[in-house]
């Protein structure tokens, strides 16, 4: 059966699993989970995702949730086809489990928050507060620094070869320039790497929207 994906066509974490099944060449149905709805907060739904969130996908029966959950399980599944995203030696995928944990860790924490304050807290009626956002920014720009010195000795941020690690970063990041902020584009190391992340055509695929590919 084809894989069922249950999200919001422009959800960052949607967006996330659909650039890793873009990659992983998976083809798979969109489920659009309509928020002003409410269906996140179904009974139905929240069979499936007890949190309320998106995304959750539906392989065959099997049902998971969490986005990077999502990719690793896509990307365990189906190695031996498309973009190889999970490193096989014992070094090489412990520097990815490290990579990882950083973008989760240092990027994701502050760039998230980032973009809550100046967009999605908008878009739901609330008022962007620019000192709380401005924290973020500043936290984030540190963090930047040092990915800046790891990407001036290395192709990407787990070595010399993409995986998982570098896709997480782009929804997020992706947004933050309409968030209010060009800090990626300061950091001369990280701007090539992000650049050329971004210009991959998995996510030019979905980054205006996901569209089911079965």
């Amino acid at each position: 059966m084809v894989l069922k994906l249950y999200g919001s066509p422009v959800s960052t974490c949607t967006r996330r699993v659909a650039i890793v099944l873009h990659e992983k060449q998976v083809p798979f149905e969109l489920h659009p989970i309509d928020f002003a709805k409410g269906e996140h907060k179904s009974p139905e739904f929240l069979t499936h995702q007890p949190f309320g969130q998106v995304p959750y996908i539906d392989d065959d029966g099997f049902i998971l949730y969490e986005s990077r959950a999502i990719c690793h399980y896509i990307a365990t599944k189906y190695a031996g086809q498309g973009t190889p995203l999970i490193p096989a030696g014992l070094h090489e995928n412990a520097l990815f489990q490290q990579a990882a944990s950083v973008e989760m860790m240092n990027f994701n924490e502050h760039a998230e928050k980032a973009v809550f304050e100046n967009i999605f807290k908008v878009w739901h009626g609330g008022k962007s507060d620019k000192e709380v956002f401005d924290k973020h920014i500043e936290k984030l720009s540190a963090r930047l620094d040092v990915y800046d010195s790891i990407l001036s000795k290395q192709k990407y941020v787990a070595g010399n070869e993409i995986t998982l690690a570098d896709l997480y970063h782009i929804p997020y990041g992706a947004m933050l320039p309409t968030a209010g902020s060009n800090i990626i584009e300061t950091k001369p190391n990280v701007n090539r790497w992000f650049n050329e992340i971004c210009s991959r055509p998995s996510w030019q695929a979905v980054k205006d929207g996901i569209k089911s590919t079965a």
